[in-house]
């Protein structure tokens, strides 16, 4: 488990100043949930502020502690969280104040409002900059060790989903395109460029989530991809923790096997969801196709995780015969200090046979 962890002195400063804003942000959002009872399309104007603030605090986190387990690419790598600590900041900073306002913050192409038209940019470019910084930092991290088998396989199936998941608002921001009035919290009409829900763009959405239950919804798959990473880093901090228990975990390699199926089957969770939303149907209503591809996955996964345990426990059982107990840590230490005389013998000349008889010391 320690392997997993760094001082938090040690860790990437302007990300964990940022994952400390962002957390801060989530208890006055949910504050603002309680006492404001202003809402913009059936969810309070304060929810989303609230969901942007711990999804960057968590990642912010997860990368400020990613960065001090680089050993090659480290000056890069600090740059680099210093530029998505800082896009991530302004981006979260744009959509509380308009939150605050009162008024929409994304896909908002109100013209008459000046705040509005000098935040717009900041989200629209912000966007851009946080998924090239996220590239850059998920090739220094591919390209080099961070950690035992179990450990690297978890960060880089993790970073390669997060990285599709901020790839996907990119994508939806380009082909989703829905103009339309709708009313903000102030009575104020706003005219909107694009919406999140597929085939209901607006959607009507779950409770928090706010995810469309009257379409598909990109947000669902941009969700699950995005915290994959931290997903399959508790996965193997849990396989760590296990294997002072369980013999047949103490193998690197078998963790990192298991690591490996876990992956396997996240990444096929996301691609499902993807698939479901991309066909305009709600996360919450899946269809006959959406199951059985969810079941394949799930089938799929099983089957490959027990059969690295079914292969451990039996090299185990092999090299390790059941009824001979662990040693102790002294054990051969002890054995050795029983050998060895407390004195060595006297020197004597080479040829030179081993005496019968008791020599005095």
């Amino acid at each position: 488990m320690t392997s997993l962890l760094a001082p938090v002195r040690a860790w990437h400063r302007p990300l964990t100043a940022c994952a400390v804003l962002m957390f801060g942000l989530v208890l006055v959002a949910a504050v603002g949930t309680v006492l404001d009872e202003r809402t913009l399309l059936g969810e309070s104007v304060w929810v989303k502020p609230l969901k942007f603030g711990f999804a960057f605090g968590l990642y912010a986190g997860t990368l400020a502690w990613l960065l001090t387990k680089l050993t090659r690419g480290r000056r890069l790598g600090c740059r680099l969280g210093t530029v998505f600590a800082l896009a991530a900041t302004v981006e979260v900073g744009a959509i509380t104040a308009q939150a605050a306002r009162g008024t929409f913050s994304h896909f908002n192409a109100d013209q008459g409002d000046p705040v509005t038209l000098a935040l717009v940019p900041l989200l629209t470019f912000g966007v851009m900059v946080i998924v090239i910084a996220q590239l850059v930092l998920a090739a220094v991290v591919l390209f080099q060790r961070t950690g035992g088998a179990a450990l690297n396989r978890a960060i880089r199936h993790g970073l390669a989903l997060a990285t599709f998941g901020m790839v996907v608002p990119v994508f939806w921001m380009v082909t989703e395109i829905h103009p339309r009035t709708v009313t903000d919290a102030n009575g104020h009409s706003v005219q909107m460029y694009q919406g999140h829900g597929i085939g209901d763009p607006d959607g009507h959405g779950m409770p928090l989530t706010n995810w469309s239950v009257s379409g598909g919804d990109f947000r669902v798959p941009h969700f699950f991809a995005l915290h994959g990473i931290q997903v399959l880093l508790l996965i193997a901090a849990v396989l760590a923790a296990l294997a002072a228990e369980r013999v047949w975990l103490r193998d690197e390699e078998v963790r990192a096997r298991l690591v490996g199926s876990a992956a396997l089957g996240y990444t096929g969770l996301v691609a499902v969801v993807t698939w479901q939303a991309w066909r305009g149907q709600p996360l919450i209503h899946p269809d006959t196709a959406t199951l059985l591809a969810l079941a394949a996955v799930l089938l799929l996964t099983a089957g490959v995780a027990v059969r690295v345990m079914a292969t451990a426990k039996r090299a185990t059982a092999a090299c390790t015969p059941a009824e001979v107990p662990p040693a102790e840590p002294a054990t051969a230490e002890r054995a050795t200090a029983e050998r060895t005389p407390a004195e060595p013998a006297a020197a004597r000349p080479a040829g030179t046979p081993e005496p019968s008889w008791p020599v005095a010391r």
